[in-house]
């Protein structure tokens, strides 16, 4: 049987925004155990990175911008979007190294719970786990192409933007740590997709093939706040420069 304990949880913060975490951590469940990044000291944060701090730190830049109508993808990487995969990472990162419970669940901090959150999710890990293998687990998501049905209560998730909710198994771990990230870093939100499934995008399909087993929640088990009511800080901060 899969209780509380099993899971390590995270949440990411910044320490500027402790408006976010306070108000998530209403609606956390005091039986979970939560470590927040918030905590920590760390390149997170969009407003303070600059390349010559990701450079020096050893990290390097996946060459983003390419010629497409995809306007994410037509554009060049905002200081938001790596400090968040950098939280992402860290948090991927302490988990490995610290902990040994079977499961490690991820959100942000503009996550919304629900009261029954914890028995929810507890009762479907326990449906799922009991029939099939898993890698990825998602939450909640914004789906960008469709879905695959699967399991009752579950889909096989197609390409999907969004990492306020999800939950990976002690291996994933440590295929998303194999993987390198830290030299090719991109938004975790396309990364995660890069893993288990064909990468719309060529160049990151090559970078991160396909290595992962994942499923999704079908309905979402968490959902997010509006940007107009909780901001973006990923989407609040400056472009890197060429």
């Amino acid at each position: 049987m899969i209780t509380a304990p099993d899971i390590r949880g995270y949440v990411v913060n910044l320490p500027r925004r402790p408006d976010r975490r306070a108000w998530i951590e209403r609606s956390l469940p005091s039986d979970l155990a939560v470590t927040v990044t918030s905590d920590w000291t760390g390149p997170f944060d969009g407003h303070t990175l600059s390349r010559a701090m990701l450079e020096t730190a050893g990290y390097k830049l996946f060459p983003w911008q390419i010629d497409t109508d995809n306007p994410w993808w037509n554009r060049p990487l905002k200081y938001g979007e790596i400090g968040c995969t950098l939280a992402h990472l860290a948090c991927w990162q302490h988990a490995a190294n610290t902990g040994t419970e079977p499961f490690v669940l991820m959100l942000e901090d503009d996550a919304v719970l629900s009261p029954t959150f914890l028995d929810e999710l507890l009762r479907g890990l326990e449906r799922l786990t009991s029939q099939t293998r898993f890698d990825l687990l998602y939450l909640g998501r914004y789906p960008l192409e469709p879905d695959q049905s699967a399991l009752p209560g579950f889909v096989s998730p197609g390409y999907s933007h969004c990492t306020f909710g999800y939950l990976l198994t002690r291996p994933a771990l440590d295929i998303l740590l194999a993987t390198q990230l830290e030299q090719a870093l991109v938004p975790v939100d396309e990364f995660l997709p890069a893993l288990y499934l064909d990468h719309p995008r060529p160049d990151l399909r090559a970078r991160f093939p396909r290595q992962l087993t994942a499923f999704a929640f079908d309905p979402p088990l968490v959902g997010q706040r509006p940007k107009d009511e909780a901001g973006s800080d990923t989407e609040d901060s400056a472009f890197i420069d060429p």
